[in-house]
């Protein structure tokens, strides 16, 4: 997902989606840790995607209270 398309949704709608990431990320961590995952790059595109998300929130929610 692009930074584009994050600022195109609006806060509810990227605090859903971090709290989906989150819960992806674990998950693949977790069968990482039992079983190497075919891709492991996949970790670090979820954490960057979930930083992603998180700043474009924190942006957006320090323009509603400006």
């Amino acid at each position: 997902m692009k930074a584009k398309e994050i600022h195109d949704l609006n806060v509810d709608e990227i605090k859903t989606r971090i709290a989906e990431e989150k819960e992806q990320l674990q998950q693949l961590s977790f069968q990482h840790a039992i079983a190497q995952l075919q891709n492991p790059m996949v970790l670090r595109d979820k954490r960057r995607l979930i930083a992603r998300l998180s700043t474009i929130l924190k942006q957006k929610e320090q323009a509603v209270d400006a």
